[in-house]
């Protein structure tokens, strides 16, 4: 109980921190000025619970016919999900990159290991902080999102919420490689471009089996099939986002493999971090 306090209170020092920052607030006010663009440009004709003519930023997206509105809303419940989820994960390795590399800035990192805490508890209250940061940044948009849709057409629902869910996990893959290479070598720099990397090779292990085929028979594809088995499935989860924001089929054995998978490489991303940091002199 005394670790997961410590750790909850240095997370909230990261996020006064964060706050303090000015990009957080351009990143609030970037997303209010999406939110209440969308809000005013979106134009639906709902009549007796189906659409039968729509706008978006005055072009006309409806085919003159009834149908629906769930219906309808579906491809843009879907578009919304993918933005979500590939913009806030691209936001979340740029804007937090940096974190981990001052929290072992010279001089802090003397001050904090003075302190009776534990190396483990530091890092956690760290990867925990820029967890809830991003977090806040997925859930603030769907939410959003989903009470404009909501007042204009009178759709109501939890998928496109849900749906963010997906991108704070992969997130959550995706940053425990950058804390992981930023405890070895302290640069926001390589932190953010393991990140992307990562980003990458996710999107890439999602369609191992196609793109395996395009290797010749033997030791090369093998090799290929072997180095991307442990990766997170980035484009898996963000096509299971959109199926869930769009109510399509989604197979609960596909979302439980994908998911265990981006949370076992999690957990050995913060192992490896752990491990090096709690044997690194300062």
């Amino acid at each position: 109980m005394r670790s997961l306090g410590v750790i909850g209170t240095l997370a909230l020092d990261l996020l006064r921190e964060a706050r303090a920052r000015k990009w957080v607030w351009a990143l609030a006010l970037a997303v209010t000025a999406a939110l209440l663009t969308v809000a005013f440009a979106l134009r639906l004709d709902v009549v007796d619970g189906a659409l039968a003519a729509s706008r978006f930023f005055g072009d006309s997206i409806g085919r003159g016919v009834y149908q629906p509105v769930e219906v309808f809303l579906r491809p843009l419940f879907e578009a919304s999900a993918y933005v979500v989820f590939y913009g806030g994960m691209i936001f979340g390795i740029i804007a937090c990159a940096d974190f981990a590399p001052s929290l072992l800035a010279p001089g802090r990192i003397e001050h904090l290991l003075s302190l009776p805490l534990r190396r483990t508890e530091l890092l956690a209250g760290t990867y925990l902080g820029v967890l809830l940061l991003v977090s806040f940044g997925a859930l603030y948009g769907s939410v959003g999102l989903t009470l404009i849709l909501g007042v204009k057409a009178g759709v109501w629902g939890l998928h496109l919420i849900l749906a963010s869910l997906l991108a704070i996990l992969a997130f959550a893959a995706v940053y425990a490689l950058m804390l992981a290479s930023a405890v070895f070598v302290r640069s926001a720099a390589l932190s953010a471009g393991a990140g992307f990397l990562l980003f990458v090779l996710g999107i890439i292990a999602t369609y191992r089996a196609d793109i395996a085929r395009l290797f010749e028979a033997g030791l090369s594809r093998q090799l290929f099939t072997w180095l991307t088995a442990p990766l997170p499935r980035i484009a898996g989860l963000a096509n299971l986002a959109g199926a869930i924001a769009a109510e399509g089929p989604v197979e609960q054995g596909t979302l439980l493999r994908l998911g265990l998978g981006a949370l076992v490489f999690a957990a050995a991303g913060f192992a490896l971090a752990a491990w090096r940091f709690g044997g690194k002199d300062y």
